[in-house]
């Protein structure tokens, strides 16, 4: 079986691949072992004197990540997969905003919920004016709670209120104008020129210098914070048990 979330490194800059194209990258449990196994390298990359200056976050295929894995939240023989499977996404998205390289998000399709959520974690984020980028958990009758405190870092407590409560997709178009990614090119063919000029500008700065001030960024915005990311995998668990959310998410898997 090969790996669901794979790393290439080339000099200064790194990529994290997620890697179930079939699935359009949905996050399973098991994706996300290997995206915490492929994190565990880049920390100790991060350590070493070698150290990238830039990591790449991206989905292989045609999609981004197109959120959780209905087949694992939809709760039938193991009542705890849901809760396993937030707590590791909070998990995950801890480790990559921590990590002193500067991470951009190369968005080539659909980034959805908690998706969606992995862009807002990123510094920085590119994707194509039709991608579908978006927060409809409370269209499914569930909590968008583990992203929600990355969604109010990346755009305000205000926009964040209206992207979260609105539900729905929006273009990446849509997306660049609330500011949930840094900038947009207008083909998914012109992705990879835009990632590639940004990734080598980042790369010609000073180690140290972009990892200091990513640190004081997360103190001063309060991403340091695991506490409320664990909390908010609780809260979004609780809802995704109801029977309301249940019966949804089963007419969606339908």
């Amino acid at each position: 079986m090969p790996d669901l979330a794979t790393l290439t490194i080339a000099g200064p800059i790194t990529t994290l691949t997620f890697n179930r194209p079939d699935a359009h990258n949905a996050l399973s449990i098991a994706m996300l072992t290997d995206a915490h196994r492929c994190m565990d390298e880049v920390e100790s990359l991060a350590r070493s004197d070698s150290a990238p200056t830039v990591l790449v976050v991206t989905g292989a295929g045609r999609s981004f990540c197109a959120g959780m894995d209905l087949k694992e939240v939809i709760i039938e023989d193991d009542p705890t997969l849901p809760v396993q499977l937030l707590e590791s996404l909070a998990r995950l998205t801890h480790r990559i905003r921590l990590l002193p390289m500067v991470v951009v998000g190369r968005v080539n399709g659909a980034a959805i919920g908690g998706g969606c959520g992995l862009v807002t974690v990123c510094d920085l984020a590119i994707t194509h004016a039709d991608a579908k980028l978006g927060f409809p958990e409370v269209d499914l009758g569930l909590c968008p709670a583990v992203v929600a405190p990355w969604l109010v870092r990346k755009i305000g407590p205000g926009k964040a209120r209206q992207v979260l409560l609105s539900g729905g997709l929006m273009s990446g178009a849509t997306a660049f104008e609330f500011g949930i990614v840094s900038s947009t090119v207008e083909t998914r063919d012109e992705l990879d020129g835009a990632v590639r000029k940004l990734t080598n500008t980042l790369a010609t700065g000073g180690r140290e210098a972009l990892g200091a001030t990513k640190k004081l960024l997360n103190t001063l915005d309060g991403s340091n914070d695991l506490d409320i990311l664990l909390e908010a995998a609780k809260l979004s668990a609780s809802v995704l048990a109801t029977e309301d959310a249940q019966n949804r998410l089963k007419a969606r898997r339908k």
